[in-house]
């Protein structure tokens, strides 16, 4: 029979459970991902009975809650709380989504909420992107144009710019791609859903005039072709998006050049 040893400090135990406050009567237990690299100690999972009665609807609200009045040491990025920065972007009740747009009545049981998954984690809920925002860089997400710049702007026509319309809003919070199997296991060459989209948003700019050498950065076994359309991407999107969708279309012009 073979034997699979996880790595030292891998599994996940239980750990520290927080009572509700004295007189409350509506509360929800909040299950919540903590590890410390300072420690030498397994990664662990701390339980936050909150009194909804005194907290705000979001999740996020409620782990501001837990850090302000419960447990201070408790980790987590967060900065506008209107699902505009991405910030705040992991896994709840198993769905990848922002804390700040998901209602916590929208989760029926205990909250369980855990770090973007397949990402090395800092500390607690907060994961390392470092990677995640170098293949951004990568794809160069910026006007390229060689023709001389106009006096005041270069305009695109209405229908040039509705075209834009379900790219632009990506606010980077990388829900889609940590939610995709191909990207867990190929991330050090497949761009993933979420770079994948951005890359599309300058492709089909009409005021961009480089969409020849963006697919030819593109045209790659990995980098593109990676894609196996399982659609977790598109269902996880807490701006609504479809990166799926987007990626089909590199993929049609990609051949479209070749006939």
């Amino acid at each position: 029979m073979a034997e699979f040893t996880l790595p030292k400090n891998s599994k996940i135990v239980d750990g520290k459970t927080w009572p509700a406050p004295n007189g409350a009567t509506n509360t929800k237990t909040f299950k919540v991902y903590r590890w410390d690299p300072d420690d030498d100690d397994n990664p662990r999972v701390d339980s936050y009975v909150v009194d909804l009665d005194s907290c705000g609807p979001m999740v996020l609200d409620a782990l501001i809650k837990i850090k302000n009045e419960i447990d201070s040491t408790l980790t987590f990025r967060r900065s506008c709380r209107e699902g505009v920065c991405g910030s705040c972007a992991m896994n709840i009740d198993g769905t990848n989504t922002l804390a700040c747009t998901k209602f916590i009545s929208e989760v029926k049981a205990e909250a369980r909420v855990y770090p973007l998954p397949h990402q090395p984690v800092i500390k607690d809920l907060v994961p390392d992107q470092t990677h995640f925002f170098a293949q951004y860089r990568q794809i160069e997400p910026w006007l390229k144009a060689d023709s001389p710049a106009p006096e005041r702007e270069r305009l695109q026509s209405v229908e040039d710019r509705e075209k834009l319309d379900g790219l632009y809003e990506c606010i980077l919070c990388a829900c889609c791609s940590t939610s995709c199997p191909s990207y867990w296991w190929n991330s050090d060459r497949y761009l993933g859903p979420a770079i994948l989209l951005q890359a599309y948003r300058w492709i089909s700019d009409s005021r961009d005039e480089a969409a020849g050498e963006r697919l030819d950065e593109l045209e790659d076994p990995f980098r593109l072709y990676r894609c196996h359309t399982i659609m977790n991407c598109t269902r996880t999107c807490p701006k609504g998006l479809n990166p799926a969708k987007a990626i089909a279309a590199i993929k049609q012009q990609m051949l479209a050049r070749r006939v």
